[in-house]
């Protein structure tokens, strides 16, 4: 009996640990925030394509699941801006084929479309700044964390 109740006490707490995620954990909090960046109410994705799917997110559900929720997370400094997109879809992402021609217009970023994206079950993230920025490491470090 003891071993029962040990095994399903391991269980529950395994599906609590990876199916317990929400995008409100995923997002920076204020202490995670790098210094001299603030967040901003102003829309700075870099490019349209990437504003696009955030604002209207469900006109692609048949190319990358049904959607569930966003949120986003705009940023700002002297040198640099940009926003982080967290989408959460009801059975899981599945537009990875798709996505990366959406945003890029080709198959890989570039200068003009810097954005990255990064999925995981029924999350994906899309970091929109410049190459290099730091709030696009910070993010995907604890992404990569939370997410594994």
């Amino acid at each position: 009996m003891k071993r029962l109740f040990t095994l399903l006490a391991f269980a529950f707490f395994f599906i609590v640990k990876t199916n317990g995620q929400t995008i409100d954990s995923l997002l920076l909090t204020n202490n995670e925030i790098p210094e001299k960046y603030s967040l901003t109410k102003d829309n700075n994705c870099i490019s349209i394509q990437a504003c696009t799917l955030y604002e209207n997110p469900e006109i692609y559900g048949a190319l990358i699941g049904k959607f569930k929720t966003k949120r986003i997370q705009n940023f700002d400094n002297k040198k640099d801006k940009g926003c982080v997109m967290y989408f959460e879809f009801e059975n899981g992402f599945k537009g990875d084929g798709f996505l990366g021609p959406l945003l890029w217009g080709g198959d890989k970023p570039s200068k003009e479309h810097p954005e990255e994206y990064y999925a995981k079950g029924k999350f994906l993230i899309i970091w929109s700044f410049k190459k290099g920025s730091i709030i696009t490491q910070t993010s995907r470090e604890k992404i990569l964390k939370m997410l594994k």
